[in-house]
């Protein structure tokens, strides 16, 4: 059998620098827009429900193709499907930022979440065919810190964009442009990896991609419009939920008969793979879901700028970059790291739940102290789901494994954010129409700041202002603490999951006969 030599760690780092470039262009994708959405919705007349809508887009899109990239990863050049997806994202946002409109800004955002998909799930799956499990807790640590970076940076960037009067809103999008060319060209030059020469045509399941796709589309449009378009408990909802466990078990039967299915559901004969992959979906509902709206709740309940609510939520994205440095460099000296994952399951669950006590006068020391238990808990978590399961797996699956996981998280954000959203906007209406009839203002003057159009603080009359900035204020609160139990049912779900202690050499041997080549 053909064997390769082993990267030297300069030769890694070199390589990494291009992976972790296009990680912080596909993670400010997202969060370059969060504290801007607001001035973009307010300047494209979109409500709260187009609020969600570009954010869930992006994952939605993100979800459908992730494993889609994680297959392809298995049967071609992982380097030249890491530029392919740079490229799409580039396209993206070149089109998202010449949008006039809610309806073209959701399409194009759709597309974006096609290339950060495929971004997110390479790197990923690149690092991995690159290093041992072992060393592998390093180098997630620097993905980690990476993540952290466009994190911090993003709404930083956003509200300085926005606060910028000769710049505009527009510019939130064309930034990550000049990162994704530089990325490619990095890519090109330091990323050499094996990959196996088929003799078949690479076959995928666009099928399969469909019907997943089909059934988190109809489950969001459920959660977004179920409790103001008709209630809960009615005919849409029970043909609704319906609809999407019918195309769920259509998905699982075309998986089974697929030669090639885009989620090989012989991966979940892992016991690893099974528990991470509930565990995702679980801490995806909360990383998303709730996250998402701390952006809001700064602007919108504490009356501050973009750039300021980009500052203000510091302490969590130092949290989250400190807690996965460390954590990284801890799990390649010992080789463990369940420990890691059960803390920070369960810190997330203590900042979720403490975030969901927060009200628009809470003091900011109070909010500091439970985002950065939040930005632990998530640091502990996100790279280490995925790190157990590529330890479980053999090298064949390693594609399919890493973006499974990824899947299964990006999923469970896309639903989260659109069911608590909607549950935070009828919140809101509620709290804002008993405030309006206890300050003796007619109900129908303000009723539609909450559950319609997203209100710009500066033009409304100022006795109105302090009954927005409570309504929403209660309306985040309540958000976060709906997502405090997702997340402590991924930590009842990781503390079942067996630790192995992570390999040192090479993943196990490939079991088809292949011809090692390079890109």
């Amino acid at each position: 059998m053909t064997t390769t030599t082993p990267m030297t760690h300069r030769q890694v780092l070199e390589a990494l620098s291009g992976l972790l470039l296009g990680l912080f262009v596909a993670v400010l994708s997202s969060t370059v827009v969060s504290n801007a959405l607001p001035t973009i919705l307010t300047d494209l007349h979109g409500g709260e429900s187009a609020y969600t809508w570009v954010i869930t887009a992006t994952l939605l899109s993100l979800t459908a193709s992730t494993p889609i990239w994680g297959k392809l990863s298995d049967l071609v050049s992982k380097k030249l499907l890491l530029q392919i997806a740079l490229v799409i994202y580039i396209a993206a946002s070149a089109l998202a930022g010449l949008s006039q409109n809610t309806g073209e800004l959701i399409a194009c955002r759709v597309l974006q979440g096609i290339g950060a998909g495929g971004v997110t799930a390479l790197a990923q799956i690149c690092l991995a065919a690159m290093v041992s499990p072992r060393e592998r807790g390093r180098y997630s640590g620097y993905f980690g810190a990476v993540f952290a970076l466009a994190t911090i940076g993003g709404p930083l960037i956003g509200g300085v964009i926005v606060d910028t009067s000769w710049l505009g809103w527009r510019w939130c999008f064309y930034t990550g442009i000049p990162f994704s060319i530089l990325a490619i060209i990095v890519l090109q030059r330091t990323l050499n990896l094996p990959v196996a020469a088929r003799t078949t045509k690479p076959k995928i399941d666009y099928v399969g991609a469909l019907l997943i796709t089909a059934a988190a589309s109809l489950l969001m449009i459920w959660v977004s419009l179920a409790g103001k378009n008709y209630d809960w408990a009615s005919w849409q909802t029970a043909a609704m939920l319906g609809g999407t466990a019918v195309l769920a078990v259509l998905f699982v039967v075309t998986e089974r008969r697929t030669a090639e299915p885009i989620v090989p559901l012989d991966l979940f004969r892992h016991r690893t793979v099974t528990l991470a992959a509930i565990a995702s979906v679980l801490v995806g509902v909360g990383m998303y879901g709730a996250t998402t709206f701390l952006s809001q709740y700064f602007q919108l309940a504490r009356e501050k700028s973009p750039t300021m609510a980009g500052l203000l939520t510091l302490p969590m994205i130092l949290g989250l970059a400190v807690s996965s440095t460390v954590a990284g460099k801890l799990i390649t000296r010992y080789g463990r790291w369940k420990a890691y994952l059960v803390s920070g399951t369960l810190l997330l669950a203590i900042g979720f739940g403490l975030l969901g006590t927060i009200h628009d006068d809470t003091p900011y020391a109070l909010l500091a102290l439970y985002m950065a238990v939040t930005g632990i808990g998530l640091g502990l978590t996100m790279q280490n789901l995925v790190l157990a399961v590529q330890n479980t797996v053999p090298r064949e699956e390693l594609g399919s494994a890493s973006s499974t996981v990824t899947f299964f998280r990006t999923l469970g954000g896309a639903v989260g954010v659109s069911a608590l959203g909607a549950l935070m906007s009828q919140r809101v209406t509620t709290v804002l129409t008993d405030n309006l009839a206890k300050a003796g203002v007619h109900p129908a003057g303000g009723a539609s700041i909450g559950g319609g159009e997203i209100p710009d603080l500066h033009k409304l009359p100022a006795q109105l202002v302090p009954l927005v900035t409570d309504a929403f204020g209660r309306g985040v609160g309540t958000v976060f603490l709906l997502a405090a139990p997702f997340a402590l049912l991924a930590f009842l779900v990781v503390l079942m999951i067996r630790e192995t202690v992570l390999r040192t050499g090479a993943e196990a041997p490939v079991e088809r006969p292949v011809e090692l080549v390079r890109d």
